[in-house]
């Protein structure tokens, strides 16, 4: 079973409209719900996968019923979401039809107290028992101190647990010096914690930072890896038009589910790239075009780097 933590847990509201237009009425062609956040989708694609996943992190009021209840939905995933009393957040997206861009709306999530904090870490180490994986997600909602993660990654490595964490600014510069296994930032939140713009040489500035391997995403240019075993670069054969959302979520799953199936190196980041490639032609975060995964697992590249950065 593999874990996925999402602290900042949310429901995904898509609507759809002909045309997005500022300062203008639209007629929504489509909407549709999901359990969000970014360990919420992980678990989703895991799922879909083949592999039994459980969800946590925080859940609260009306919004957070309906979040429990789609997730109830979902085959092979089991919910031990801990209440609070503040409200789970929504996002909204609105996906313009004509151009098939997306206006992404955030709340922020409810205040979490010191005593919902101590249930979820209780919680959390019970969980941890068994586990083959466990990923660590997304934003901290208020009230969750800011090296949250670096304790939660102590937890998990004290439990000899691998360790994916996936967060940006200061709880990842406080979460990579706890030394998780892997970190997966996209080239911005890999820049903001190296001080660099160059992507090989910031993930090899991650690791010395204390990540065992970092896997950043390049957008459509694939992934780049540097591990304790060598340095690749996975690439999709053409980029792909769609919504991005979730594409990065798609990849921490390949990853995991790569991990849990004891592939190497390069078979994950094959996988993590065919995944995050085949969500952006997906309808939703989540979700991803399995015929367009399969069919990227034999096409995409991935080649060594050998030059130090």
């Amino acid at each position: 079973m593999i874990l996925t933590v999402t602290l900042n847990t949310a429901l995904d509201i898509t609507y759809r409209v002909g045309s997005l237009r500022p300062h203008a009425s639209h007629r929504v062609s489509e909407v549709t719900e999901r359990p969000g956040g970014k360990g919420v989708n992980v678990a989703r694609v895991l799922a879909a996968l083949g592999h039994e996943v459980t969800v946590t992190g925080f859940t609260g009021g009306a919004t957070g019923r309906v979040v429990q209840e789609k997730l109830a939905e979902v085959p092979r995933v089991a919910d031990a979401l801990v209440p609070v009393s503040g409200a789970t957040r929504r996002t909204i997206a609105v996906v313009d039809e004509r151009t098939g861009d997306t206006t992404q709306l955030n709340e922020p999530g409810p205040v979490i107290t010191p005593a919902e904090w101590s249930a979820f870490q209780e919680a959390y180490a019970d969980l941890l028992h068994g586990v083959l994986a466990v990923a660590l997600c997304g934003s901290l909602p208020p009230g969750v101190p800011v090296g949250a993660y670096a304790g939660l990654v102590r937890t998990a490595r004290a439990a000899g647990v691998p360790v994916l964490l996936d967060t940006s600014g200061e709880p990842l510069r406080r979460g990579v010096a706890a030394r998780p296994d892997i970190i997966k930032p996209n080239a911005d939140e890999l820049a903001e914690l190296t001080g660099s713009y160059e992507p090989l040489r910031a993930t090899q500035d991650a690791r010395r930072r204390g990540a065992g391997a970092v896997v950043a995403s390049l957008g459509p240019e694939g992934l780049l890896a540097a591990t304790r075993e060598g340095r690749w670069r996975a690439t999709p054969p053409a980029p792909v038009r769609g919504n991005p959302t979730g594409a990065g979520d798609s990849a921490v799953a390949g990853l995991l589910s790569g991990l849990a199936d004891h592939l190497p190196w390069p078979d994950r980041l094959t996988r993590a790239t065919a995944l995050a490639t085949a969500t952006v032609s997906a309808p939703t975060a989540g979700e991803f075009d399995r015929g367009l995964y399969e069919e990227l697992l034999e096409k995409v590249a991935v080649t060594a780097e050998v030059t130090a950065a």
